[in-house]
């Protein structure tokens, strides 16, 4: 009697389930739409954006530009890490500088400092120059109230701004591209991953981020109950005690008002361990731009902002 004939099953796991969704849609983008662009900051996020790119379209290079909006508020390694990234890829860098807006007069300085609403503007002022009609983004539902209302193609109307009761439906992951002159599409590849995906993922693929994402010794002091870096963008104010401590930083966004905390975790491994038992959401535990309201990022993305 013949023995029946097995076949190896194939069971892929959630982070190849997340990585084949992610270069599927990056993947789209290049076909569907004219002009697409990459946001790049050098963050976590969106290293990881930029790695599936290359992914996805290996072994040749890849086929769109990476833009930067600078507010110059930089974190000094995140930059330096922006451009050793760019040039080891061979990709096109395009920046859309906050302070040569301000100098210009298109924007102007906010009393407290932040620049984070002054990119959007810049924001939308590059992507016209450019002529990009199509841009990803590394923003992840997990991270905020408004990210999680966004479909992954979000369309933006002639003046860059997006409606919330005005989204197209995504259903069976089936995306509409179409957009009139002056229209545009925002697009998130990684919207459905976790904080812990995007750092099992740098585990599991050996991605590089800059040094500040793992505990250092650094020189803070505390603010509306965040650890604030002592650096030219922020600087104590009168009462505010300086210290040392191990501190790392969850994300890194405008260092002005980014806040670090406290770890000891030195390996994306140890990350994980450290983000699967927490409770606050990396925004929340250190942006300081996102407590001015609950709806703060649902304002800004209206106007425009990613």
């Amino acid at each position: 009697m013949k023995q029946p004939i097995s076949t190896p099953s194939f069971s892929p796991s959630q982070l190849q389930l997340l990585e084949s969704e992610a270069i599927f849609i990056i993947r789209e983008v290049v076909a569907e739409l004219e002009r697409p662009a990459m946001m790049f900051s050098g963050g976590k996020d969106s290293l990881v954006m930029l790695h599936l790119a290359a992914k996805a379209f290996a072994p040749a290079r890849i086929p769109f530009p990476v833009l930067h909006i600078d507010t110059g508020h930089n974190f000094a390694e995140v930059l330096s890490y922006r451009d050793e990234v760019v040039e080891r890829l061979g990709v096109n860098l395009v920046v859309g500088s906050v302070q040569d807006a301000i100098d210009r007069g298109l924007v102007t300085e906010e009393p407290g400092g932040s620049r984070n609403r002054l990119q959007t503007r810049v924001l939308l002022d590059t992507a016209e120059k450019n002529a990009f009609n199509a841009l990803m983004g590394g923003a992840r539902r997990d991270e905020e109230k408004a990210r999680a209302k966004e479909r992954i193609f979000s369309f933006r109307d002639d003046f860059g701004q997006w409606d919330p009761k005005n989204q197209r439906p995504e259903l069976w992951s089936l995306y509409n591209t179409r957009v009139h002159l002056g229209e545009s599409i925002r697009v998130f590849p990684i919207s459905n991953w976790t904080e812990l995906d995007i750092w099992s993922y740098i585990a599991a693929e050996g991605i590089g981020v800059p040094s500040i994402y793992y505990a250092h010794q650094r020189e803070v002091f505390e603010r509306n109950g965040m650890l604030f870096g002592v650096h030219q963008f922020c600087q104590p104010k009168s009462g505010e005690q300086t210290f040392v401590d191990t501190v790392r930083y969850r994300t890194v966004g405008d260092a002005s008002l980014t806040a670090a905390v406290r770890s000891t975790a030195a390996t994306a491994t140890e990350i994980m361990a450290e983000v699967a038992s927490t409770r606050i959401t990396e925004r929340g535990a250190t942006r300081g731009d996102d407590q001015v309201s609950e709806a703060a990022m649902e304002d800004r993305k209206k106007e425009g902002y990613f």
